[in-house]
């Protein structure tokens, strides 16, 4: 029988000696995705961004009561408009319903879905158009940082928790995660599963 070798063994993950080094750039630029993804995963941002067609409420996401609904417009339905509850500023008192002249959900052409998302699969639906509703990322950006609905996440009213970051740490990461230059124009297939430790999810977010 040879002689065991006193050398130690490197193991790689499967594909990845195809897979160029993501460059500092896009290693930074992932970070800071990976921020934004806490904030746009929390209660105040994904809940009126749900895979179906109803709002979700409270800090545990759940179905909004009294069966309200998207509607054609994303302003709901009938009696049960967004405006009916959801006046142009926040109600006083805890649990009481937040305010905006804009409160709506995204239309149902464009849902716009955060609820159940991975990072990668929320990474490529901002930049994908046909879902964004034609948006540019710096377009995307501007609606993070000062649109004035957007805003009331971190203005949610008594009772309720705001996001992890503030709205300016929010989005000076966003900048950062699209602010790297392209390592590749195509950055191969990546696995969903592995989207943290996958070497191309950097260029996926900066390209």
């Amino acid at each position: 029988m040879p002689a065991a070798s006193s050398q130690p063994h490197s193991f790689s993950p499967v594909g990845s000696a195809a897979r160029p080094k993501p460059s500092p750039d896009a290693n930074a630029s992932r970070e800071a995705f990976l921020q934004v993804f806490k904030v746009f995963t929390f209660p105040r941002c994904q809940n009126c961004h749900p895979s179906g067609n109803s709002p979700l409420q409270g800090d545990d996401s759940h179905v909004h009561l009294q069966n309200v609904q998207r509607g054609k417009d994303g302003h709901g339905v009938y009696g049960m408009r967004c405006d009916a509850c959801h006046q142009t500023a926040n109600l006083p008192g805890e649990h009481m319903p937040p305010g905006n002249p804009k409160w709506s959900l995204p239309s149902p052409e464009h849902k716009m879905v955060f609820v159940g998302r991975s990072p990668l699969q929320l990474c490529r639906q901002l930049k994908d158009p046909k879902q964004t509703g034609g948006r540019s990322l710096q377009q995307l950006f501007e609606h993070v940082s000062s649109d004035d609905l957007v805003g009331r996440a971190w203005n949610p009213g008594d009772g309720r928790a705001s996001p992890p970051l503030s709205r300016r740490e929010t989005a000076a990461q966003r900048k950062t995660s699209t602010a790297a230059p392209p390592a590749r124009s195509d950055p191969g297939p990546l696995s969903v599963s592995n989207a943290l430790d996958d070497n191309g999810f950097g260029e996926l977010i900066s390209s």
